[in-house]
C-alpha cells in the first residue's frame, strides 16, 4: 500500500488505488450487515490497466468530482473525473468506470503530481474570489489548465462518448486542451508545488519589489498587477516562491490550430470524414497513434525569492484552504508551516519523518435565537494542521498559527493521509446559493482494517480557556444528542452543561425516544440539586421552574403506569341509577347493530399509531404541561382513563391521583369524553362493561371539588352537564354520543337527586330543566344515529361518488331545514338508486305496507333489503323533514349539480327530471323546473340552438365538445331532458292554480335548526313563468331533439317567424306557404327517420319497441303534436307515416296507422302507386324471372302494362316484399277507393295480377 499512488473524492464516494500500470476504482456504496444496520463501504467498480504507452507507469492521481447543472442540484457531484498522470508525461481524464475521455501530452518527462483548486466562497468581502486551475508539476516545467474550460470540454467529452456508445460508433478524438506552461528557473530540483491562486499587493509591497529588482531609479506603475503565485518545494532553494503576472503569457494554443488545419486539409481531399474524425481509414488512424503530438516549449519564469537551506530537501507541500499557510515536510523529519503572504517559515516541528500533512478549517457553531437577526455577523472559522508521523503512529491535530496540540491519536503505522484540498469542479457565485456542499477535509485509510476515518474537530478547540466555556458547552449538547441516539444511556449522563444551554440540553434529554423513565427523573431530580446548590442569584428561574414542572409530570406518569398495571383491579359496583338501561338502549338496538357492523370493516393502519400501543414517558411530556400549581392535558387521555373504561384500573384510585396532581376536573371530563368518542369501535364491541364504567367515571368526576359549583342557580342549565352535550352535539361518532348521553343522563339524574337531598328540598324546577335539555339531546342523538347508519351503508360497485359523509347534530342544526334531505339525496346519488326504486320505498311508510308485502317487493338481495330498510327508517324518524316531496325535490337537485359537473354523464340529468315528476306538489315541482332550467340547463340550451343553426344540421361530436361542453350523444340526451323538463314545467304551471302552496315543517326537536333556507322554500319563493314563453321553448328544444335524434339538415331558428305576435296570452302563428312548407318537410323527415331506425328492431310485428332512444314508439305522437303547434294538417303527416312505413315493408305497422288516417281517397292513391312499384319490381326488375310471370305479363291488359312499365321500383326501400303482403295491400286498396274512383278498375287489374301470380307461386 505504500507503494501505491491513492486518491480520495473530496465527496468520499470515489477511491483510486493505482500501482505501476494497472489501477482499481472503488466506488461508495450502502450494504446491510447481518443485523439489520446499514453501513457505507467502497466496493470495487473497474479495475485494469491505464497505461498505453509501453514502459509507461502511473505517477500520480487525483479525482475530480464535477458539479450537476440541475436546478433541482443540491450540492451533489453529477459525475467524478479520474484524472492520471503517467511518467511518460501523458496526462489522461477517465470516468468513474473506466472510459478514457481525453488524453494530451504536454511534457515529455514524469508527472510529479496533479493539483487542483476549485471555487471557494468568500468569506470576507475583500477576499478575491480565486478561479478554478488543475496543475500539473513536471521536472522542469508547470502547466496550469483553466477549470472553466477543463469543466466544459470534460462534460462534452463524456457526453460524447455516450452518444458514440449508443451508436455503437468510434469514439471521436477531441481536440487538445489550452494551457500555460511555465519553466520555473533557478532551483535545482523540485518534487512538489502548491498553486496559490491570483493574489495582488498593496502599494508599498509593489514599491519595494520595484526598488528591489530594479534599483534606486525604477518606476512603479500606478495600478499593482495581478499576479499568480506558486510555491515549491525541493532543493537549491529548499522552498521557492514564483509569481507571473496575469497576462504575460497567452494560452498555447498552436497545437489546437494545428489540429484543426490537418482536420479541414482532410476534409478537402476525403468528402466522407468530417472535420471532427467521422470515418477515418484505420491505416490514418494508426499512423497517428504512432506520431506523438508536438509539445510546446514552456514560457520561462524566474524565481522571485526563496528559503535557502543547502542541506535542506523538500518532500511535499500542503496549502491550506485560506490560502495564506502552507505546510512544509523535509527529509530531516521537521515540519515547516509557511506565511505564503510574507514568506517566511512561522513555525517548525521535529520529528515527523515521512509525515504527512492536511488541514481542517471548522465554522463556528452557534445559537441562533441568542443573536439579533438585525446584526449580521459573518461566521468565524478555526484552522487546524493535522499531521501523521508514520514512524511513530500517532496522528495529531495542532490549533494555527501558534495554538496549542488539541489532539492526538493512536493509529496504525501503515496508514495513509488523504487531503484532497478542493472540492467541486464547475460551482461558481451563483448555482453555489442555496447548496450544502458535503464534503470530507481530512480521511485516515487504514490498509490492515480496511477502515476509512474522517477527522472532525470541535471549534471551541481553538478559543482560550476564557472564551471556551459557552463552544464546550455546545460541543458537550452536541455529545449529548448524539448520546441520545444511541441504546446506551446511563442517568448520570448529561448533568453537567451550564449556563443556558441546560435548558436545551434538558429538553433534548425529555424527548430522547429510547431513554427510560428512570433515567429521565435521575437526570432531572440531579439538575435539579445542583441548581439548589447555587446561590440564588446565579439559578436561572426558567430552568428551576421546568425541572421541577418536569419532575412533577413524570412522577404522576409512573403512578398512573403503576395503577394500571396493579393486578388487582376495583371492580364497579352495579349502581341503582343504570337499571332499566337496557331497555332504554332496545329502542335503537337494531341501528347499533348495524353500526357496529358497519364501522367495523378492516382498514389500513400503522402499529405505531395504534391506541393499544404503550404510551412513552416522552409522549406524555409532549402531550401535558405543567403551568405552575396547574397541569394542562392536550391528548393524553387514552393513557389516563381506557384502562379505567375497560376495568382494569381503580377507577378512584386514578381519579384521586389526578386530582392530587392538580388537573381540573373539567379538563379530565374532557379527555374522558374524548377517548370514550375516538374508542367508539372498541366501546360498543363491549358496551356492557364500559358504559357501567363510565357512569362511576362521570360519578367519580362529578364529585371532585370543582366539579359542580356550590353556588350553581338550580334555574339554570349546569354548565358540568352542559360540557357533555356540547362535546355530543359536535361529535361525528353517532353510536358512542349516544350512549354517553344515556349514561350522563342516568348520572345526572343521580347526582341532582343527590344534592336536592342533602339540601332537604327538592329542586323540581331545576330537574325539569335539566331533564328536558338531556331528553332533547338524546331524541337527536337518535336520530342522528339512524341516519348515521343509513350514510355509512356503501355504494355498489361501480356507482359514482365520494367518501360516505358524516353527520352531527352541529351539521344537521347548522344544515337548516333541508339539512336532513340534502344528507339522503347526497346518499341516494351514491346508492345509484334508480327514481321508481326510491319512490317505492318512500311510499312504504305505512305500518301495514311495510311487512310481509315489502319483503317480497325488495327481493332476495339481502343487501338491497337491508337500504331499503334503513331508508324506510329514517324516513319514519324524519316524517316532515323527509317527506316524499322534499326527498324528491333534493334528489332531483342532487342529481341536477351532479350532471352539471360532469354533462356526459346524461343519466344523471335524465333521473333529475324522473325526480322531479314523482314530486305531486306543482308549487314545489314549477319552482324546481324554474330554478334548474335558469341556473343549469338555459346557457347550454341557447348554446347548442345557436351551433345547429350555424352549421345547418347536427353537429358532429368535436363541435359539441367545443361548444356545448359534451358529446353529441350526451347532447342528444341533454336535449331531451329539457323537452321532459319544459313539459313538466308547462303542466306544474297549469295546476298551480289548482292547488294551495303546501306548508313546510320540521319535526319539533328539530325546531332549532338556523342554516341557509331548503330547496323547497326557494321553490316556493320563485315567481311564476309566462306560459306561451314556455311552450315556444318546449317548441324549439322537441325541433332540436329530433333533428339531432335523425340527424336531419335544419336551422332550427329559421323554422321560427319572426312576425309571431301575443294575442290575449296565446301565440297565434301567422306562418307564410315557405313556413308552412319548412314545418311539413322537418317534420316528414323525422317520420322517415324513426321509420328507418325501427326497421332493425321491429324485425317481427309483435316485437316491442323500447321506451327511448330513436326508435321509441312515441316519435310518431310528438310529430303529430308538434304539427298541431305548428298548424300542420295531422292527416298530411298520418299519410306520410302510412306510406314510409310500406315504403320501409313494415305493412303489419302500416296497417295499424292507417287506422288513423282520415282522407282516405288521397291515401289510397298514393298506396296505389306504391304497389305498381312492387309489382313492377316483381315483374320486370327482379332478376329471378319466371316464364309464368312473363306470360303473365303478356296477359296483362295493355293500359296496366303500360302503366306498370312507368313505374320507378328504385324509389322503394324494401322491394322485396311476399306477395301475400302486397295481395293484402291491394284489397285494402280495394276498400279504401270508392268505385266511382278514376283508379278503381286499375286496382281491380292490380288485385287480378297479383291473385295470379300469388297461385302461381
Amino acid at each position: 500500500m505504500q507503494e501505491c499512488v491513492l486518491s480520495l473524492s473530496p465527496c468520499s464516494d470515489l477511491l483510486v488505488v493505482a500501482h505501476k500500470h494497472k489501477a482499481v476504482f472503488l466506488s461508495a456504496k450502502w450494504l446491510t450487515d447481518g443485523s439489520g444496520k446499514e453501513e457505507m463501504t467502497l466496493a470495487t467498480t473497474w479495475s485494469g490497466t491505464l497505461s498505453t504507452e509501453e514502459g509507461e507507469s502511473v505517477s500520480s492521481v487525483i479525482c475530480v468530482p464535477l458539479a450537476s447543472q440541475k436546478r433541482s442540484s443540491t450540492g451533489r457531484p453529477d459525475w467524478t473525473c479520474v484524472v492520471v498522470g503517467f511518467t511518460s508525461g501523458y496526462v489522461r481524464f477517465y470516468t468513474e468506470n473506466g472510459v478514457l475521455l481525453l488524453a494530451q501530452l504536454l511534457q515529455e518527462d514524469k508527472v510529479l503530481r496533479l493539483k487542483c483548486r476549485t471555487y471557494e466562497i468568500p468569506r470576507h468581502p475583500g477576499v478575491t474570489e480565486q478561479p478554478e486551475e488543475l496543475s500539473i508539476l513536471y521536472p522542469a516545467a508547470l502547466v496550469t489548465i483553466d477549470g472553466f474550460s477543463l469543466f466544459q470540454s470534460l462534460r462534452a467529452c463524456r457526453n460524447q462518448v455516450a452518444r458514440a456508445a449508443a451508436a455503437g460508433s468510434d469514439v471521436i478524438q477531441p481536440p487538445p486542451l489550452a494551457y500555460k506552461k511555465w519553466a520555473l528557473q533557478e532551483m535545482d530540483s523540485i518534487v512538489d508545488h502548491s498553486s496559490v491562486g491570483i493574489m495582488t499587493l498593496c502599494v508599498f509591497d509593489q514599491m519595494k519589489n520595484a526598488s528591489i529588482l530594479g534599483g534606486f531609479h525604477a518606476s512603479v506603475k500606478g495600478n499593482p498587477p495581478a499576479m499568480s503565485q506558486y510555491v515549491t518545494v525541493g532543493a537549491g532553494p529548499y522552498t521557492g516562491f514564483y509569481y507571473a503576472v496575469e497576462g504575460s503569457s497567452q494560452p498555447l494554443l498552436s497545437h489546437v490550430a494545428m489540429a484543426v488545419a490537418s482536420k479541414l486539409t482532410s476534409a478537402l481531399f476525403n468528402a466522407a470524414s468530417g472535420w471532427l474524425g467521422w470515418n477515418k481509414n484505420k491505416n490514418e488512424d494508426e499512423a497517428v497513434q504512432k506520431q506523438k503530438p508536438k509539445v510546446e516549449p514552456a514560457t520561462p519564469l524566474g524565481i522571485r525569492f526563496g528559503l535557502p537551506d543547502s542541506r535542506r530537501h523538500g518532500e511535499s507541500i500542503c496549502l491550506s484552504p485560506c490560502n495564506t499557510l502552507a505546510g512544509v515536510t523535509d527529509d530531516f523529519g521537521r515540519v515547516t508551516l509557511l506565511d505564503l503572504v510574507r514568506g517566511i517559515a512561522i513555525r517548525m516541528w521535529k520529528g515527523y519523518r515521512d509525515a504527512q500533512l492536511g488541514w481542517l478549517q471548522v465554522p463556528e457553531e452557534r445559537v441562533d435565537r441568542e443573536f439579533s437577526p438585525s446584526v449580521a455577523r459573518p461566521k468565524r472559522h478555526a484552522l487546524f494542521l493535522v499531521i501523521y508521523a508514520p514512524r511513530r503512529g500517532i496522528l495529531e491535530v495542532w490549533a494555527m498559527q501558534q495554538g496549542p496540540r488539541v489532539g492526538a491519536f493512536t493509529v496504525g503505522k501503515h496508514c495513509r493521509l488523504l487531503y484532497a484540498g478542493y472540492r467541486l469542479m464547475g460551482v461558481n457565485s451563483v448555482t453555489s446559493q442555496g447548496w450544502q456542499l458535503h464534503t470530507q477535509q481530512v480521511c485516515l485509510l487504514d490498509p490492515t482494517t480496511g477502515a476509512l476515518r474522517t477527522v472532525n474537530v470541535p471549534f471551541h478547540l481553538a478559543l482560550s480557556d476564557k472564551k471556551s466555556e459557552r463552544a464546550k458547552d455546545m460541543h458537550l449538547m452536541k455529545k449529548i444528542t448524539t448520546l441520545l441516539r444511541s441504546r446506551d444511556i446511563k442517568p448520570e449522563d448529561g448533568i453537567h452543561i451550564k449556563y443556558c444551554l441546560s435548558f436545551q440540553a434538558l429538553e433534548s434529554l425529555l424527548s430522547a425516544k429510547d431513554a427510560p423513565v428512570s433515567c429521565l427523573t435521575n437526570v432531572t431530580r440531579a439538575l435539579s440539586e445542583t441548581l439548589k446548590q447555587q446561590p440564588p442569584e446565579e439559578v436561572d428561574g426558567a430552568l428551576h421552574q421546568l425541572c421541577s414542572s418536569q419532575l412533577k409530570l413524570l412522577q404522576l406518569y409512573v403512578d398512573i403506569q403503576e395503577l394500571h398495571s396493579a393486578e388487582e383491579s376495583q371492580a364497579s359496583s352495579v349502581n341503582d341509577s343504570l337499571e332499566g338501561f337496557e331497555e332504554e338502549l332496545s329502542r335503537v338496538a337494531s341501528t347499533l347493530q348495524s353500526y357496529a357492523q358497519l364501522t367495523s370493516k378492516p382498514s389500513v393502519s400503522f402499529a405505531q399509531d395504534s391506541p393499544d400501543s404503550p404510551l412513552s414517558a416522552q409522549a406524555f411530556l409532549s402531550q401535558i404541561e405543567c403551568t405552575g400549581f396547574y397541569i394542562c392535558v392536550y391528548s393524553a387521555g387514552n393513557f389516563l382513563f381506557w384502562g379505567c373504561l375497560c376495568g382494569k384500573s381503580p377507577i378512584h384510585k386514578v381519579c384521586g391521583t389526578l386530582q392530587q396532581a392538580g388537573i381540573s376536573p373539567q379538563q379530565l371530563l374532557s379527555l374522558l369524553l374524548s377517548v370514550w368518542l375516538q374508542r367508539e369501535k372498541e366501546v360498543l364491541q363491549n358496551s356492557a362493561v364500559t358504559v357501567r364504567q363510565l357512569h362511576t367515571l362521570l360519578l367519580s368526576l362529578s364529585d371532585m371539588k370543582g366539579a359542580i359549583e356550590d353556588s350553581w342557580d338550580p334555574q339554570s342549565v349546569s354548565p358540568w352537564w352542559q360540557q357533555v352535550r356540547s362535546t355530543c352535539i359536535q361529535t361525528n361518532n353517532a353510536a358512542a354520543a349516544l350512549l354517553a348521553a344515556l349514561v350522563t343522563h342516568r348520572a345526572a339524574k343521580a347526582s341532582i337527586a343527590a344534592r336536592a337531598d342533602s339540601k332537604l328540598q327538592s329542586e323540581w324546577e331545576a330537574v325539569s330543566l335539566e331533564l328536558e335539555q338531556w331528553v332533547v339531546c338524546v331524541r337527536q342523538l337518535e336520530d342522528v344515529l339512524v341516519l348515521q347508519t343509513l350514510l355509512l351503508v356503501p355504494p355498489p360497485q361501480g356507482a359514482a361518488g365520494g367518501a360516505a359523509a358524516h353527520c352531527s347534530i352541529k351539521v344537521l342544526l347548522e344544515g337548516g331545514t333541508g339539512g336532513i334531505a340534502d344528507s339522503v339525496s347526497k346518499w341516494v346519488f351514491r346508492q345509484n338508486m334508480a327514481p321508481e326504486k326510491l319512490r317505492e320505498i318512500v311510499l312504504k311508510r305505512n305500518a301495514d305496507d311495510s311487512g310481509e308485502e315489502a319483503e317480497q317487493k325488495a327481493g332476495g338481495d339481502p343487501e338491497e333489503k337491508g337500504r331499503s330498510q334503513l331508508l324506510t327508517a329514517v324516513c319514519l324518524r324524519f316524517p316532515q323533514s323527509l317527506s316524499p316531496d322534499l326527498l324528491f325535490a333534493h334528489s332531483s337537485w342532487e342529481y341536477v349539480v351532479q350532471w352539471n359537473k360532469d354533462p356526459e354523464e346524461g343519466r344523471y340529468l335524465s333521473w333529475a327530471v324522473e325526480h322531479l315528476k314523482l314530486i305531486s306538489s306543482p308549487h314545489i315541482q314549477l319552482g324546481i323546473s324554474t330554478m334548474m332550467w335558469s341556473t343549469f340547463i338555459v346557457k347550454r340550451f341557447s348554446t347548442a340552438a345557436f351551433l345547429m343553426e350555424k352549421v345547418g344540421k347536427a353537429p358532429k361530436d368535436r363541435l359539441c365538445r367545443r361548444d356545448v361542453g359534451m358529446g353529441d350523444k350526451a347532447m342528444t340526451s341533454f336535449l331531451g331532458s329539457c323537452v321532459q323538463l319544459l313539459q313538466i314545467l308547462m303542466e306544474a304551471d297549469s295546476a298551480v292554480e289548482e292547488v294551495s302552496a303546501p306548508e313546510l315543517s320540521v319535526e319539533e326537536v328539530w325546531c332549532g335548526a338556523d342554516g341557509p333556507a331548503s330547496i323547497a322554500e326557494l321553490a316556493l319563493d320563485q315567481r311564476g313563468v309566462h306560459f306561451p314563453l314556455v311552450q315556444h321553448h318546449f317548441l324549439l328544444a322537441s325541433l332540436l331533439h329530433v333533428a339531432m335524434t335523425f340527424s336531419l339538415r335544419v336551422k332550427p331558428l329559421s323554422l321560427f317567424d319572426s312576425k309571431v305576435r301575443i294575442q290575449d296570452h296565446v301565440f297565434v302563428f301567422s306562418p307564410e306557404f315557405v313556413l308552412m312548407r319548412r314545418y311539413l318537410f322537418f317534420l316528414m323527415r323525422a317520420l322517415v327517420g324513426w321509420v328507418q331506425a325501427i326497421d332493425d328492431v321491429a324485425s317481427t310485428p309483435s316485437t316491442p319497441l323500447p321506451a327511448t332512444g330513436p326508435t321509441a314508439d312515441w316519435w310518431p305522437s310528438l310529430c303529430l303534436e308538434l304539427g298541431v303547434l305548428l298548424q300542420v294538417n295531422p292527416d298530411i303527416l298520418q299519410r306520410h307515416l302510412v306510406c314510409e312505413l310500406y315504403n320501409q315493408g313494415l305493412d303489419v305497422r302500416a296497417e295499424e296507422m292507417m287506422l288513423e288516417v282520415e282522407d282516405k281517397d288521397v291515401l289510397g292513391s298514393q298506396l296505389l302507386v306504391l304497389t305498381g312499384q312492387r309489382l313492377c319490381y316483381s315483374l320486370l326488375h327482379s332478376q329471378s324471372q319466371t316464364q309464368a310471370a312473363m306470360e303473365l305479363l303478356a296477359r296483362l291488359p295493355p293500359t296496366l302494362c303500360t302503366w306498370l312499365k312507368a313505374m320507378d321500383p328504385s324509389e322503394l326501400r324494401c322491394p322485396m316484399v311476399p306477395l301475400a303482403q302486397t295481395s293484402r295491400l291491394v284489397g285494402r286498396l280495394i276498400e279504401m277507393l270508392p268505385e266511382n274512383h278514376a283508379q278503381y278498375s286499375l286496382a281491380l287489374h292490380l288485385l287480378e295480377a297479383v291473385d295470379v301470380l300469388t297461385t302461381e307461386d
